[in-house]
């Protein structure tokens, strides 16, 4: 296969795929015309046109999504591409998004003449200027670098970006004016996204402008505030250094970020100890944190009567449980997350990735975990996309889409 380039510009958003869908019962309602538009931007879908194991796969999103599959079917990938996709709406540059480009590249894909050989991915974003959708094409061999871009809305293309010189690091992109000149012209760099640098770019003095603006304005904000969560037990066991309070991806900050927030609000501490003692065995009076001495902080479950259980001693599924727990429930002030400073927080939404989110737990634990989401995700400040490698216990939780995969 040839390095991929972007396909013509959609007049609506339909998936091939070799996934299935299936929203469970209750699911929440549709966001679409009926209802209005949404007033926080948010992913509705993640395209993997070519990228890794999947082709011409296109997943539809909901506040809450869970990606069945069996090993090798391609949910650990989909999520690193939502990873990249977001870390590339903050501005990063490609190497960061994209630190083992090789691995994002198909198998089987080819190299074209110019012994190039790249992915392709994309998204559409809803929100108050309806669904815009974003594809990108990168070359992974034989360097790094964008080689096409395309930001669209209503079947009208915003901007779009080309490779013409390979020896430049620059891609030509023309973004829609609408005026008396119907596009303008201009390099942009081909190591960052084109749609984050256009506010940098464009002015804004025509209809046209302010459209596009306002369409990459509502892409980047639905794609940051990502917080990619992977709780890894052996590293929330031991005592931790008090540090800035912000909570890791692998959670191994645990207990410096009980020792801050503890305290902060009484109504998310009263859900966060409400939630733990539904998943831990035994009594839960409450979950603390306290010093240890040398600049160190250790977490505690209180079973009352003034017996307490330091956090190391719990399952790995019991303490898998309580980082996610705690996840859920705070927001991006204490979770080690790329919030677009410069939007109220009334028209932000927090997306939790969570790869193996029922990972160790036992059924009744993941049930809990499975309610508790459905919860938060139902009030629109939060969506939450998790892997699974089976889904049949989801049945009967209502507010849950499940994305089904296939290996081939």
């Amino acid at each position: 296969m040839t390095l991929p380039r972007l396909s013509p510009p959609p007049t609506s958003s339909p998936s091939s795929s070799p996934a299935s869908v299936a929203p469970s019962a209750g699911a929440s309602p549709g966001e679409g015309a009926a209802q209005g538009r949404p007033d926080r931007p948010h992913l509705t879908e993640l395209l993997l046109s070519a990228f890794a194991g999947h082709r011409n796969t296109g997943l539809p999103l909901g506040p809450f999504t869970l990606l069945a599959g069996a090993s090798g079917s391609g949910k650990t990938s989909a999520l690193r591409a939502y990873e990249a996709l977001a870390r590339l709406g903050g501005g990063a540059e490609l190497g960061e998004a994209f630190p083992e480009p090789d691995a994002c590249v198909p198998e089987r894909a080819r190299a074209d003449a110019q012994d190039r050989r790249g992915f392709r991915i994309g998204c559409t974003a809803d929100g108050p200027e309806g669904p815009v959708r974003l594809e990108v094409a990168v070359q992974a061999e034989p360097g790094l670098r964008i080689v096409g871009e395309r930001l669209t809305a209503d079947g009208v293309v915003l901007l779009e970006t080309a490779l013409r010189d390979p020896r430049r690091r620059t891609v030509q992109a023309a973004w829609h004016t609408a005026g008396a000149t119907p596009v303008t012209r201009g390099p942009l760099p081909d190591d960052r996204l084109g749609t984050a640098l256009l506010p940098l770019r464009v002015a804004g003095r025509t209809p046209g402008e302010r459209r596009v603006l306002a369409a990459a304005e509502q892409m980047v904000v639905a794609l940051r505030s990502v917080f990619a969560c992977d709780p890894r037990p052996d590293g929330m066991r031991d005592p931790v250094p008090s540090g800035t309070g912000r909570l890791l991806g692998d959670c191994g900050n645990l207990a410096d970020v009980l020792w801050r927030t503890h305290a902060e609000c009484a109504i998310r501490y009263g859900l966060l100890v409400s939630a733990v003692r539904a998943g831990c065995a035994g009594p839960v009076a409450g979950l603390l944190a306290e010093p240890y001495g040398g600049g160190l902080v250790r977490a505690l479950l209180d079973r009352g009567d003034g017996i307490r259980t330091e956090l190391g001693r719990l399952g790995d599924g019991e303490l898998r449980y309580v980082a996610l727990a705690l996840v859920l429930l705070t927001g991006p002030g204490v979770l080690e997350v790329d919030a677009p400073g410069e939007v109220p927080a009334a028209l932000q939404t927090l997306t939790v990735l969570a790869d193996g989110l029922d990972r160790g737990m036992d059924p009744h634990q993941r049930v809990e975990m499975l309610r508790l989401a459905a919860r938060m995700c139902e009030r629109g400040h939060i969506r939450l996309v998790g892997s699974v490698s089976d889904a049949s216990w989801v049945a009967g939780v209502g507010g849950v889409t499940v994305v089904h995969l296939d290996r081939d």
